[in-house]
């Protein structure tokens, strides 16, 4: 539903009619400030001056265990901070396999809740994939173990336990999975020190610096911003480089936010890769969106800029949304600090791509997306249980596909292993972002209709998440992979997902 409809077309009109008008009024004031203060948020500009974390990579043979527990870090400098972690600090271990191993990880639960793991982007079975039926009760365990069979890419892990994905991954429940290959490998793309891993997400404070995770209506519809934006788990960070090329591996793994990734000084850089690994060539552009979930393979040329030249990593405005892309906003400042001699030349060729051909799509099916709905009474059994963490709210800000809201129990399609199918996503009559992902499977898009109505440099390869934005429609193209089960289709705006933008699809 469009939002601007939503007051007359919604059940919340008639729930309007009831209030009183004087509680109606302040009611009204009250969600105008908050969408103010929040959902249009102001950045706030740090001083650059924290060193950028860069986390080690450490092979999956060298990981026997993971636990998700509490700890304390500093995000802002100088102030502590009570975060999750899958070890001794926010975010988890940055995590390094070749195709073909295998992976063996026993996970713990040490939080006072139920979690699990997503490997996003992985094609594991269903088992494996960290579906919400499948979580870890608090003090219990869980073994991973699956094969890692799919080309090199930046992959990630993250919660989804259903209605506390969103507020699990805010607070640091989430990490790197790199994946390499020998077609990556034979590129001799930078790598050791220029090669950078960064994960881009926003946060909300409390006065005592603890982290301020607490949607309201407001940010159930539109999603939740923060004022802080952090890489690599520290606010306003900066990075020591060389004259030289550079592999930046960027994660948004903010919960809603959308990223309008530039450089400061306006240089082109090379997009060479997306979610599932590298493009067939690379493409140069000045600016590239990218929103929650997603990955993308850049390299920068620093190899013309004298010592002491400061170039930020940024988030210019951009249009097509009703409430994101007002602002622009520095992410994570490059100073150059010391020369270097570098023959690096992108190659020409990057990666062998054969598109999968339309005609072997064997069914295309339709997704809807649906804006804001009220509903009532949802419990932790159902979608919905999201505003103040609440799983039992009177009235509820739901999202839909096809109608629906996410069940447990409901799959809404039913696919064949091993076969091709065409689904088109529709977002056309909605002024709401949503990334879509999907578990399980690579797809390939065909096309976009509606909005920007074309393809950017990061889609035109392999993609388990795609952008819709205000009055779009994609069509994909995917082949089932032989793991049966039931797998998810979901928004990654995350309060999109808790909210009940969800549904299962099962391959048999």
């Amino acid at each position: 539903m469009d939002r601007r409809d939503f007051i007359k077309k919604s059940s919340l009109g008639a729930a309007l009619g009831l209030i009183a008008p004087s509680l109606l009024l302040e009611s009204c004031r009250k969600s105008s400030m908050q969408m103010n203060s929040f959902s249009q948020v102001k950045v706030i500009d740090g001083l650059f001056n924290t060193p950028l974390p860069i986390p080690s990579p450490v092979n999956a043979s060298s990981i026997s265990s993971l636990t998700a527990q509490r700890a304390t870090t500093s995000i802002i400098k100088n102030k502590s901070t009570s975060v999750y972690g899958c070890h001794n600090g926010i975010l988890g271990p940055f995590i390094k396999v070749n195709n073909g191993d295998a992976v063996s990880i026993s996970f713990a639960n040490s939080l006072s809740e139920e979690t699990n793991v997503h490997w996003h982007g992985l094609l594991v079975p269903q088992n494996m994939d960290g579906h919400p039926d499948n979580v870890i009760q608090s003090g219990g365990s869980y073994q991973y173990n699956f094969v890692v069979n799919q080309r090199a890419g930046l992959y990630w892990y993250h919660p989804h336990p259903n209605m506390k994905t969103a507020r699990q991954a805010y607070m640091g429940l989430a990490g790197f999975f790199i994946v390499n290959d020998a077609e990556e490998a034979a590129l001799n793309l930078p790598s050791g020190d220029a090669e950078i891993p960064i994960v881009i997400q926003d946060k909300r404070f409390h006065p005592d610096y603890s982290l301020n995770y607490s949607p309201n209506m407001m940010d159930v519809m539109n999603g939740f911003f923060g004022q802080y934006i952090v890489v690599n788990g520290v606010f306003s960070p900066t990075k020591d480089i060389s004259t030289k090329w550079y592999r930046l591996r960027v994660l948004n793994g903010s919960t809603a936010r959308v990223y309008n990734l530039a450089l400061s000084n306006g240089a082109n850089f090379y997009v060479i890769g997306s979610d599932a690994g590298l493009l067939s060539t690379a493409e140069s552009t000045s600016s590239i969106l990218l929103a929650p979930g997603e990955r993308i393979d850049l390299l920068v040329d620093f190899t013309s800029y004298g010592i002491g030249t400061e170039i930020y990593l940024q988030s210019n405005s951009f249009s097509g949304a009703t409430i994101q892309g007002d602002d622009s906003f520095k992410i994570l400042k490059f100073a150059v600090t010391q020369s270097s001699s570098d023959s690096f030349t992108p190659p020409t060729t990057l990666s062998a791509i054969t598109p999968i051909p339309v005609s072997q799509a064997v069914n295309t099916r339709t997704w809807t997306l649906g804006g804001m709905n009220m509903g009532g009474n949802m419990s932790g059994g159902n979608s919905g249980g999201m505003m103040g963490g609440s799983g039992n709210m009177n009235m509820q800000m739901l999202h839909t596909i096809n109608g629906k809201t996410y069940q447990s129990n409901e799959i809404l399609a039913t696919v064949s292993a091993g076969t091709t199918e065409i689904w088109e996503i529709d977002n056309s009559n909605n002024d709401e972002i949503h990334p879509m992902h999907i578990h399980g499977v690579q797809f390939q898009i065909l096309s976009r209709t509606g909005g920007r109505n074309v393809l950017v440099a990061s889609e035109k390869g392999w993609k388990d998440t795609v952008l819709l934005m205000p009055r779009e429609k994609v069509r994909l193209i995917m082949t089932f992979p032989q793991h049966s089960g039931k797998f998810l289709l979901h928004c990654h705006n995350l309060e999109h997902e808790d909210s009940g933008m969800m549904v299962n699809f099962e391959i048999k």
